[in-house]
């Protein structure tokens, strides 16, 4: 039976015959609010970028996946990094143990980077990489290959996740308490505005939040919310906003409800032109601009029946291209049990191919706009996230929010009623609770990253550290103990400790004897 609202608890009317809600302005597609989008022309002089989120085992075979990829049409690179590498433990640690290359690429050293993008052309094609907490140490990585094989750092494009708070929220792997930890943020925003110029240097992550069990109203007004965080760091810091805020991008999910998801999208971005422009004062269009990279659901994916997973995937990124997304990774439909196979990765990207070339989607900007239903949802979702953006604000902001564990206890509160929905058969997951396949379902082949992964892995770190000068490695290690003491950047230090022979968990050590480590807080219901 349909629904008297939706999951954000808008109240949805049986039909449309005028746009309702409070009334706010769209602009033409280019301009502000850019409601409509941020190009002029959308995808009509280009389309977005296939950016496939790939990574697993080692750096070798990452390699090799990206290299599949790129023959077969993905216009960027995406990488996914293994559990020890996003919390600044190197291979051999204690913490790492069994779980090295799992859930992505293990990176302990600038070899390891120097074997991941081997043959890549680094000045031709933008690299995204979802890390966060370690963000900064790992572009220093990347830039201290760029360096050795003499691509200037302005020829460099891409965009490092180094989206902190969200961790906090929503996903874990945090290291540093939340000052320090912004204080990393600050620096590769100020490093790369001088030096990195055409690289993003955050990508403020909506998708985690959803992920975690949020609405999709509440996806927008915590995103927000931290990206105001950020700016505010910014700005305390001696940073001129219009420099860095134009680096600043978003990473957004894309789930099931079609309609709600390209309103979503087209809300974010009149919600951030308002929040740029009116409470930090940007003047730069470019810095009043929301661009945003999506991914369709991952929690939306079911093991069983994984064909269907084809088809959330192709309505989700449907959503995402008509929201109006700078670039977009499509799942594998074995995701829900596996990191994908080649087959099931080279299926997500036709999906996005058939979409861009076959579909005529991509023919007209902004082409849902004008209609009711979608114009109503988009100004439903604007004076709702305001509300809840300001609530933040009387909290004392994401930061405070969020340590308070009042942000967490949200989400949480949403993601428990949502699964109380699906058990009641009151949201309708097919194949899992409403037209069940008898017997023990489909089998499909998976992919598997095999122990020897770790065993060899960890023989390379050995024989890298063997063959490296300690005493210079001891001197830049010291460097940044000295600089993380102060108030100067770190990024210079980080790039000379890592091209000196320092492993990633050595230089997140010394950060952690100088910051501490983060505790979170017992969430009571």
């Amino acid at each position: 039976m349909a629904s008297d609202t939706n999951d954000s608890g808008i109240p949805l009317k049986p039909a449309y015959d005028k746009v309702q809600g409070p009334p706010h302005e769209t602009g033409e597609p280019g301009s502000f609010p850019f409601t409509r989008g941020v190009r002029k022309d959308m995808y009509r002089g280009r389309l977005w970028t296939m950016r496939q989120y790939a990574g697993f085992g080692t750096a070798a075979e990452s390699n090799a996946r990206y290299r599949y990829l790129l023959e077969r049409g993905t216009t960027g690179l995406s990488v996914a990094f293994d559990l020890p590498t996003q919390l600044g433990h190197d291979s051999d640690a204690p913490q790492s143990r069994g779980e090295v290359g799992k859930v992505g690429v293990a990176i302990d050293s600038v070899a390891d980077v120097e074997t991941l993008f081997d043959s890549l052309p680094l000045e031709k094609v933008t690299v995204s990489m979802t890390i966060n907490a370690p963000a900064s140490i790992i572009l220093a990585m990347v830039l201290a290959v760029a360096r050795r094989r003499g691509i200037a750092f302005d020829q460099l494009g891409g965009t490092i996740q180094n989206d902190v708070l969200k961790e906090y929220v929503a996903r874990g792997t945090y290291i540093y308490p939340p000052k320090p930890s912004m204080r990393l943020v600050t620096d590769v925003m100020a490093f790369c505005a001088k030096n990195v110029p055409q690289w993003n240097t955050i990508s403020i992550s909506g998708y985690h939040i959803r992920e975690a069990g949020s609405t999709a109203l509440e996806e927008i007004a915590f995103t927000l919310s931290n990206g105001k965080a950020y700016l505010r760091a910014a700005h305390e810091a001696g940073l001129d906003l219009d420099e860095i805020a134009p680096r600043i991008s978003f990473f957004w999910n894309a789930h099931n409800d079609f309609f709600e998801e390209v309103a979503k999208f087209r809300a974010a971005r009149y919600l951030w032109a308002h929040i740029t422009k009116d409470e930090f004062g940007c003047k730069d269009p470019r810095s009043q601009m929301l661009r945003f990279h999506t991914q369709t659901g991952g929690s939306t994916l079911t093991a069983q029946e994984p064909e269907n997973n084809v088809v959330r995937v192709t309505i989700q990124a449907l959503a995402a291209v008509l929201g109006g997304t700078q670039s977009l990774h499509t799942n594998g439909k074995d995701e829900a049990m596996a990191l994908p196979t080649a087959e099931s990765a080279k299926l997500a990207l036709r999906t996005q191919q058939i979409i861009g070339y076959e579909s005529g989607v991509a023919d007209v900007v902004d082409p849902l706009a004008g209609s009711y239903y979608v114009e109503t949802l988009t100004n439903e979702l604007i004076a709702r996230a305001e509300v809840l953006i300001k609530e933040v604000d009387e909290l004392g902001g994401a930061v405070a929010a969020i340590e308070s564990g009042w942000m967490q206890g949200r989400i949480a509160d949403s993601a428990y009623h949502a699964q109380q929905a699906i058990e009641r058969g009151e949201t309708v997951v097919v194949g899992v609770n409403k037209f069940v396949e008898p017997g023990e379902g489909v089998r499909i082949p998976l992919q598997r990253v095999d122990a020897s992964v770790e065993v060899e892995q960890v023989k390379r770190l050995h024989a890298f550290r063997a063959k490296r000068d300690e005493a210079l490695v001891a001197k830049r290690l010291d460097a940044v103990r000295a600089t993380a003491n102060s108030t100067d950047n770190l990024m210079p230090h980080f790039i000379e400790a890592v091209d000196s022979g320092a492993t990633l968990g050595e230089v997140c050590n010394v950060l952690r004897d100088v910051f501490g480590v983060y505790q979170a807080k017992e969430i009571v219901a």
